[in-house]
């Protein structure tokens, strides 16, 4: 420890020998950096503080109706990009800066020094920010900070504007291509129906389905002709059974044509409730009309046998020969009837059966179709509620503001300026100066080393020292040594007064500086 004192004692001493250099190379630096702290021109600061209030009431109401734009996200990329060239560009037009560069080099410069100048703060959670611009014109710095504070808040509002115009333009021409897509599908569905009358799929499951379909109607058909084939065969074999004609007194005479009466009565009938749903031409109108011909044939032929007759009895014919009569007829127009139907059947089979390869591919070339139109369809339904959305949001955009600027302070310049600050830069020019000149003598002390003491020496030279020889001054020494002590101490003195004398001034008598 004492060591290390010593040793610092030691550089003390060897820089307090080179004190005049200290004093002269200090008194350099002040009056230097003096003269270069009265020359620095004032810049002065203008200010614009300006809140960005994003809780719109709207936001809420239109909640699923209309596009929410996302606020933060737009002033935050603004805040951002404030600075950015084509912003420094607009803001030297406004400003008329741009008059001044009169090259490409000058007006690089120009908006260089512009986007280095400004300064943005405030934001996060508090929304509050500060636009602050220097320069050694008051004026031209509330101008710069005013065109600033103009774009900061009409670039987030016309950005979102121009998002939603070229939104609204992006799902117009959508809407087009979709619309041209959907009618052409349209044009190729009704050419395709057309083309395919007769063979087109239907709503039952498709071609196989309705070929199964034909096959159980015709095999259910035969199974009823064949049903109706067994009765008749029945019913022949109770007709021959009967005997045609048979012997009644003459009273009995009208009880058979008052039977038949009332027989063709009920198939007429039968015919009107018939002709109220189908035409002339249904086999049961034709088959009814076959059975009143017969009646009425044999009304008239049992007339002609009951004028022949004598007087005593008549011959009359069986009424269950007749009725098994009329049965078998029923049953032939019936057996006709399921003919016809089986051949219809068998028909369409065998039409199926021949398409039975064309079909499926018209199946599936009309599914492809109708996925394609779904999917053109869907496409152009969702764009025009899109298109809804998009004119809301746009109105909602263009004639309400979901963002509100309040300019808490407007641009404004303090009389002081913000650089440079004077009085410290002249208390900082002497102190550096000292520094610098200590600096400057301990590298001497350094470069011609000197021995302080009997240490040092035993040190470098290795050898006893046997004594010590003091040197006494004289009276002379001694007087210009005291000189010396008091000239360097007016230096000191002398500059420690030009210090106080130039913060006085800077402080007192010129508090705008």
């Amino acid at each position: 420890m004492n060591e290390a004192v010593e040793q610092v004692l030691g550089y003390a001493r060897a820089v307090w020998r080179k004190r005049w250099i200290v004093l002269v190379i200090a008194w350099m630096v002040a009056v230097v950096g003096w003269v270069w702290v009265y020359l620095l021109e004032n810049r002065y600061e203008a200010q614009a503080r300006v809140y960005v209030d994003t809780q719109s009431l709207l936001r809420p109401l239109l909640s699923g109706l209309a596009v929410q734009p996302n606020t933060d996200q737009q002033i935050a990329m603004m805040t951002r990009t404030l600075a950015s060239r084509p912003n420094v560009e607009k803001v030297a037009r406004m400003t008329d800066l741009d008059l001044r560069a009169k090259t490409p080099q000058q007006q690089e410069a120009l908006y260089s020094g512009l986007a280095a100048a400004i300064r943005l703060q405030g934001g996060d959670r508090e929304n509050l920010y500060t636009i602050a611009y220097q320069n050694n014109n008051p004026d031209v710095a509330k101008r710069v900070v005013q065109a600033l504070l103009t774009i900061f808040t009409e670039s987030s509002l016309g950005g979102a504007r121009k998002d939603i115009s070229n939104s609204q333009k992006f799902i117009e021409d959508q809407l087009k291509a979709y619309e041209a897509k959907l009618l052409e599908k349209e044009k190729q569905l009704e050419e395709f129906k057309r083309r395919n009358v007769g063979t087109m799929p239907g709503e039952g499951g498709g071609f196989y389905s309705k070929l199964n379909e034909i096959n159980l109607a015709l095999e259910q058909a035969k199974l009823e002709l064949d049903e109706a084939s067994n009765r008749k065969k029945q019913l022949q074999q109770q007709l021959d059974d009967q005997e045609e004609v048979l012997s009644t007194p003459i009273p009995g005479g009208g009880a058979t044509a008052s039977a038949l009466d009332g027989r063709i009565s009920a198939l007429q009938a039968q015919v009107d409730n018939i002709r109220l749903r189908y035409t002339d031409l249904h086999p049961e109108i034709t088959r009814t009309k076959q059975l009143i011909a017969r009646l009425m044939e044999q009304k008239k032929q049992e007339e002609d046998a009951l004028k022949a007759q004598p007087q005593g009895a008549i011959k009359a014919q069986n009424p269950i020969y007749q009725q098994l009569s009329i049965s078998i007829a029923e049953a032939d127009a019936n057996m006709a009837s399921l003919k016809a139907r089986v051949a219809q059947m068998q028909a369409k089979r065998n039409e199926l059966g021949r398409s039975v390869d064309r079909v499926p591919l018209i199946e599936n070339e009309y599914t492809q179709l109708m996925r394609d139109y779904e999917v053109y369809k869907s496409n152009y339904s969702g764009m025009l509620a899109r298109r809804e959305t998009a004119a809301l949001s746009g109105e909602v955009e263009s004639k309400t503001d979901s963002v509100e600027f309040r300019v808490i302070d407007p641009p404004r310049v303090p009389s002081k300026p913000a650089w440079p600050n004077r009085p410290f830069l002249v208390l900082a020019v002497p102190f550096g100066g000292l520094a610098l000149g200590l600096v400057v003598a301990f590298l001497l002390t350094q470069l011609r080393p000197t021995i302080e003491n009997r240490r040092q020496l035993l040190d470098l030279t290795s050898v006893p020292l046997l004594g010590m020889v003091t040197m006494i001054e004289t009276d002379v020494a001694r007087r210009n040594k005291r000189r010396g002590n008091l000239l360097f101490a007016a230096g000191g003195a002398g500059l420690l007064v030009a210090l106080l004398a130039q913060v006085i001034y800077y402080v007192v008598l010129s508090p705008a500086a």
